[in-house]
Formats: C-alpha cells, sequence, structure tokens
C-alpha cells in the first residue's frame, strides 16, 4: 500500500497565528518545523503500519514550506514547488490520501485560521450547491481519481468538517480553535503521538475508507470577497456571473472545475 500526504499548514500543530504561516510573518521559521515535524511524525506513523511507499505533497501557499534538510528519509518523496493544474503529483501510484495540517472552511466559527484557498479573495465555494472548504475539495478531486481521504489532521472544527463529509475518515485534533488566530494547543508530544496514533489507525482500517465522489458535471460556485473583483468575461466566458461577488463555473471533474474557476 502506498499514501499520499497532502500537507498545508493552518492546521499543523502548534500553528495558531497568521505569523507562523505567511512569508512576511516574523514567526514563519518557527510555523516551518512545526509543519516539517508533523509531515515525520506521521511518515513514521506509516511506515511503522507497514505502507510501502509514502508521497509527500507540500501544498501550503508557493509549496516551499517545508525544511528539506530536516525530513525523514523515510519518505519516498517529496513533492515541492509549484505543479501546475495538477494539485496531486504522483497520486496515481497511491491507494489513500491524508490531509495533514487542513483547516476549517472560510466561515467557520472558532476555526484557527479558517479559510477556502484563498483569505485575501475568497468569501465561500459552494460545490453543486452544497458550501465547501478545501477539505470537501481535495476530497472530490483524489476521489474522481478513485482515492480515499483515510485521515485528516487539524483543530477540532476542521476535524467535525471532515467527519460531517466522510463518516469513515479518521481524525487527529491536535489543537482545539477559540478564535481565528487562537487555540489551545496540544503540547509537542502529544500532538506527534496523536498523529501516530492517529494514522496507524487509518492505515489499519483502510479496507472501510471510501472515495468521495460528487455528482458531475461540478458546478463550483465561488463568492469574492470584495465587489469588482470578478474574472473578465474575456478570460473566462464560460463563467455564470450570479451577482457581483459571486460566479460559477462547471466541469467534467473537480479538478477541472478548480482551475476552470
Amino acid at each position: 500500500m502506498n499514501i499520499y500526504l497532502m500537507v498545508d499548514a493552518e492546521g499543523i500543530s502548534g500553528i495558531f497565528s497568521s505569523e507562523q504561516v505567511t512569508e512576511e510573518g516574523n514567526r514563519r521559521m518557527e510555523g516551518r518545523r512545526m509543519m516539517t515535524a508533523d509531515i515525520n511524525a506521521c511518515v513514521k506513523a506509516c511506515k511503522e503500519a507497514g505502507v510501502d511507499k509514502v508521497y509527500v505533497r507540500d501544498c501550503h501557499g508557493g509549496a516551499n514550506s517545508v525544511l528539506y534538510d530536516e525530513l525523514t528519509d523515510e519518505a519516498d518523496y517529496y513533492i515541492l514547488g509549484r505543479t501546475g493544474t495538477d494539485r496531486f503529483v504522483g497520486l496515481d501510484d497511491c491507494d489513500g490520501v491524508i490531509l495533514l495540517g487542513y483547516h476549517a472552511m472560510a466561515g467557520t466559527y472558532g476555526g484557527v485560521l479558517e479559510h477556502s484557498m484563498s483569505s485575501k479573495g475568497i468569501q465561500h465555494y459552494w460545490i453543486n450547491g452544497e458550501v465547501a472548504g478545501e477539505t470537501a475539495i481535495d476530497a472530490a478531486i483524489v476521489g474522481d481519481r478513485g482515492k480515499p481521504v483515510i485521515m485528516v489532521s487539524g483543530c477540532d472544527k476542521l476535524c467535525a468538517e471532515a467527519k460531517a463529509l466522510l463518516p469513515w475518515v479518521v481524525t487527529c485534533e491536535v489543537k482545539k480553535g477559540v478564535t481565528w488566530g487562537g487555540a489551545m494547543l496540544l503540547p509537542r508530544g502529544k500532538a506527534h503521538a496523536l498523529i501516530r496514533e492517529k494514522t496507524i489507525e487509518a492505515v489499519k482500517n483502510f479496507a472501510r475508507m471510501k472515495p468521495y465522489v460528487v455528482a458531475k458535471p461540478v458546478v463550483l460556485r465561488t463568492e469574492m470577497v470584495e465587489r469588482g473583483i470578478l474574472p473578465s468575461k474575456y478570460s473566462k466566458p464560460y463563467m455564470r456571473i450570479i451577482d457581483g461577488h459571486t460566479y460559477e463555473v462547471e466541469g467534467a471533474t473537480m479538478e477541472e472545475a478548480l482551475y476552470r474557476a
């Protein structure tokens, strides 16, 4: 069995402030170390559980957050940098996906650093009329390729969101959200022990996991934060404008809809 780790930053254990996850943040290096440490804990647990190969994808921002020279050699590939419109490079070689360090969707009360793709530009997404965040989008992308999400890690609000969407998924709650920029954090050692425990549980229970597949064509609606910044009708002549903040597109797959939006 091969497992794919898709790794974001805001749900990493120890992360509670935008200063830890933004390029200009004065605690950015701290956040990078924390992200690298969570990856190492998860990779080692995958191998302990009998996983043959582990692919790790840094998907936060410009995909250059991890500290490469501090990553464990137990993984088989680290996928860093821009990958164009293939969000999950290497996924075809894998059987299941772990969403590590994910965050709650935009507007979630008390969700640590909650947003959906872009806190500056995007207010909300809907997939086929259902409000959605990054967990739903990525679960649907890998689901279209026959892969289940087997575990998610992040704050309690993210875990509740994931469980409502994917009842079979194993959740790993490394913190409790208090406000957008505040959390009750597990101590580092306890957080990593929990990541190990939940990763092993997810791998051992792989047989009960299911791909999350949404109806086709996929209709993705996007509500922008500000009015007046909708895409140009010349760049996206296929989009349907709903109002001054909102438009929608269709795609044959979830990934196509995301990159057409």
